[in-house]
Parts: C-alpha cells; sequence; structure tokens
C-alpha cells in the first residue's frame, strides 16, 4: 500500500488523470484482443488444400419444389447415403456435423425426425459392432454453447459413443467487436445448463447469459462430413446438408468419394480434434494411383475454398459456362469477380435463396437481395428459389466447356465468415471430363432448378424478390465488412 501512496505523491495526479489513463489501458488492451484475435495463427491443419486425385465421386442431391399442382414435394436422398455409409462402415465412423439436433424453431410445417433417425443409427451400430470406433463433432451451437444438456448427447454417451463439441476459442474472431472483449472477460468462463434464465433463440428452454456471450462471436464449426471405412474402401460424404429437423424440408447438394480423398477428409477431422482436445483416429495407407479415366477430386477447408473459387471464376474463358447455387453469397472478391467474368464473355448464372425463411421466423433478405440488385444491374442472370417455408440450401459452382468441368461443392456459403479462415469449412473440387456422371448430374440438378424443368417449379423470375434499396445495401456492406453478421 505505501508504495502506491510513494507513486502517487511523486506522480501528484487528479482523479480525472487516473481516471483516463484507466480507461486509456483498458481501451488499448481492448483493442490489442480484437486486433490479434482477428489475425491470430491458425490451429495446425486448417486452411487445408488437398492433393488432386483420380477417385469415384458420386453427385447427390435433395430436391424440394413444387408440383403442377402447385403441392410441395421433396425428393431427398442425401441423408438416406449418410445412413447407408455408418450401415456400411466396418471399424471407423467421423461424422462432423454442424446443426445436429430436434430444434425446428417456430415452423408449423411437418419435419423429419433426422436427429434422433442418426443417434438411433449410430447407437445400433454400436450395439451390432461393440468394437467399431465412433466419433461424432459437432458444433456447440446445438447446447447453446453449454447452456442446455441435449438428451441425443446423453445418448450416445451412454452407448460408448463419443461426443465432441468443438472448441472454437482457437478460431479467428469474425466479429472482432465483440470478440475483442469477450476474450478479455469471458472466454473461460465456462456454463451451466442447470441455470438458464433466458429465452433461447432457438428453441423453448431457457438459456444463460453466458450463452449469449459466446454467440455473438459469430463463428461455428460449420462442417458437414462424414468418413467411414467400408468393404470397398474408404469413403467419405461432404454435403452443405444438416441433420437437424428444422433443415429436414431444404434442398441440399452431397458429394460421395472414396479412396485416398476419404482419407484427406480425415486427416482434417483430425485437426479439429486436436483442437478440441478429442481423439480422431489415425489411418495410414499408402498412395496409390487410381483410374485415370475417372475424375480428380481435392479436399478444399477454411480458405482454401475461397483461393480455388476465385481461381475458378477468374480463369473462366468467354463462352464458357459458370452456374452458381447458393444459399448465402455475400464476400465482395467472388460478387466483383462473377460481374467481370459476365463482363468478359463468360455465360453466368446465379440462383440463390431469398433469405426469407429461417426455422417459421422472416428474414429481411439480406445479404442475396442485395448482392442480386448488384448482380442484376451488371447484366448478370439472377434467379431465386422457390422456397415455401424451407431454404435453398445448395453451396455449388460450376464452370464448364465442351470438354471439362470443374466443380466446387460443399458446406461453405461464400461469405467472409465462411471463406476466409474464420468458420471451420469443408468443401470437394472435382476436375474432368464434363461427360463424368458427377458433372452431368450437377449440371442436370442446376438447369432443372433454373428452368422449372420437369414439371418441378423450383425458381422464380429476380424480379419477384428483387429489392434495390439503398439502405439495405449500405446495412449488408456494413455487416460483411465488420463481421457483425450471422451469415
Amino acid at each position: 500500500m505505501r508504495i502506491f501512496q510513494r507513486i502517487h505523491q511523486k506522480l501528484n495526479w487528479s482523479g480525472r488523470r487516473y481516471a483516463g489513463v484507466i480507461i486509456g489501458l483498458l481501451a488499448l488492451g481492448y483493442l490489442s484482443s480484437a486486433i490479434y484475435h482477428t489475425y491470430k495463427p491458425l490451429p495446425e491443419g486448417l486452411n487445408f488444400t488437398g492433393k488432386l486425385r483420380h477417385a469415384e465421386v458420386k453427385f447427390i442431391a435433395d430436391q424440394t419444389y413444387l408440383d403442377a399442382s402447385g403441392k410441395q414435394q421433396q425428393d431427398h436422398h442425401i441423408f438416406n447415403e449418410m445412413l447407408k455409409l455408418i450401415d456400411e462402415a466396418q471399424t471407423t465412423i467421423v461424422l462432423d456435423m454442424f446443426l445436429f439436433n430436434s430444434e425446428v424453431g417456430e415452423s408449423t410445417l411437418s419435419h423429419q425426425a433426422l436427429a434422433q433417425q442418426l443417434t438411433d443409427a449410430l447407437i445400433l451400430k454400436r450395439g451390432v459392432q461393440p468394437n467399431i470406433e465412433i466419433k461424432v463433432i459437432t458444433d456447440p451451437i446445438n447446447s447453446v454453447y453449454g447452456g442446455l444438456a441435449p438428451e441425443h448427447y446423453r445418448q450416445l454417451r451412454s452407448a460408448g459413443i463419443d461426443v465432441i463439441e468443438t472448441d472454437l476459442r482457437p478460431l479467428r474472431a469474425s466479429n472482432p467487436v465483440w470478440s475483442g472483449f469477450w476474450y478479455l472477460c469471458c472466454q473461460d468462463a465456462g456454463n451451466n445448463p442447470e441455470r438458464g434464465w433466458l429465452a433461447n433463440p432457438f428453441g423453448q428452454e431457457k438459456i444463460t447469459l453466458r450463452s449469449y456471450f459466446n454467440l455473438f462471436n459469430f463463428k461455428a464449426n460449420h462442417r458437414k462430413t462424414l468418413v467411414v471405412d467400408t468393404a470397398q474402401g474408404w469413403k467419405a460424404l461432404v454435403t452443405s446438408a444438416n441433420p437437424h429437423d428444422g433443415s429436414s424440408r431444404h434442398s441440399n447438394v452431397a458429394l460421395l468419394v472414396t479412396g485416398n480423398t476419404a482419407i484427406d477428409v480425415l486427416k482434417t477431422e483430425q485437426a479439429v480434434g486436436r483442437m478440441s482436445k478429442g481423439d480422431i483416429p489415425m489411418v495410414i495407407i499408402g498412395e496409390f494411383e487410381g483410374d485415370r479415366s475417372l475424375p480428380q477430386v481435392q479436399v478444399l477447408t477454411e480458405k482454401a475454398i475461397y483461393d480455388a473459387t476465385l481461381k475458378l471464376i477468374e480463369t473462366a474463358k468467354p463462352k464458357e459456362q459458370i452456374d452458381l447455387a447458393m444459399f448465402y453469397l455475400s464476400e465482395r472478391h467472388i460478387v466483383k469477380a462473377l460481374i467481370a467474368a459476365h463482363e468478359r464473355g463468360v455465360k453466368v448464372r446465379v440462383l440463390l435463396d431469398p433469405n426469407k425463411d429461417a426455422f417459421g421466423r422472416k428474414k429481411n433478405g439480406i445479404p442475396n437481395r442485395q448482392v442480386a440488385s448488384e448482380l442484376n444491374a451488371a447484366g448478370v442472370p439472377v434467379r431465386w428459389c422457390n422456397t415455401q417455408g424451407e431454404q435453398c440450401h445448395s453451396k455449388m459452382i460450376i464452370k464448364s466447356n465442351a470438354q471439362q468441368s470443374d466443380l466446387i461443392l460443399g458446406s461453405a456459403n461464400f461469405t467472409a465468415r465462411n471463406i476466409k479462415n474464420y468458420n471451420l469449412e469443408t468443401n470437394l473440387r472435382v476436375v474432368g471430363s464434363s461427360q463424368a456422371a458427377v458433372f452431368t448430374d450437377a449440371q442436370a440438378y442446376f438447369d432443372m432448378a433454373w428452368a422449372n424443368l420437369n414439371g418441378k417449379n423450383m425458381s422464380v423470375d429476380y424480379r419477384q424478390y428483387a429489392d434495390e434499396s439503398t439502405l439495405k445495401y449500405g446495412i449488408y456492406r456494413f455487416m460483411e465488412w465488420s463481421g457483425l453478421s450471422t451469415f
């Protein structure tokens, strides 16, 4: 105490000056925290670019549409493929899914119980093959960041299945305005699922203030992957679809790949395991030359998705075709690259979700309607998915000419948060002959949605949801720049 008295006597500062210094130091600490956590080194194994390998690869889609009578129909296959892979697994199942819960929000539509069906399938597999290793990785949004104790977590763990909630703290800050404070005050605060008293933004149960503090960081393990070993070899499913009841009506896309590329997907999940203090099995197999008549497949995670996508667009030549189907499109360099491609003669088509529905709640159309207005003004053809309470949740881009095609597909929206090393994301890139089934199937999926073929009403004209408000465009640009957004 005496030392402080002596310092005070020497400085002879007023109370106001002391307060100014303290506030200045706190502000410096806050700014330092915000800057550091925005640019800090990534955990080992993230931002991964895999080797291009010849491999068997299959395109799978979930389509939701209106038939000729105006009744909504669903032609869905991705979840069934997921269950089939689990059934085929011999020694290992590694599942990484962003949304894995039974919440439907305020939606009054009928939904498939995907979360419980997947839980039951994993428990059944464990019962039939007690020695099989099963790892379930998911995002803490499913427990609302520790504010709830999900029943399906309990069921899985009771069956001896390892459930790993991703530790998001090592990831960079996508919302530094909030995270600069959160990393200083609250990152180690923990949570208590029995002390909830605030409304849950995703369901009926009460949650704590600490859940909201964590939520406002706006970052996630957004991956959607499944890796298994089967009698036919290692297989990996990479998709835009979540095993989430509220998402069960969405349109989605997926790729199923066999061989060493599946091992690459497994390696990327080991990185998530290390980051979250989890134990993901390691597999070492020799390299082998695949059938050269097959397309080449490459694993991309985080910013590697952005780099490959931008290169795909920027290298497109006049008269080549670029087709984009996307739930969220906002990243500025990609938007500008699409416009530039159109201006140099590339045939660009953009199919977007109208951003009007989110599990029974109405959305304001940001960012897609604002980006669409920019594309439309530049002459780029834009159409909207004709959603009826569900979402057009596909995330894919395909470039093609008569000989070659280049497809990128997976979990990543084309937003700064998704593809600038903030979220965890996994996509696959496929390159090869345009006549390969994976490309003809992907192209048929897009063409059907774009032109409402085969009696399936899947899209509407740009004017249906056009929104050219200058104010909303300014809000979108600010949200994209600042990170103060949920997209």
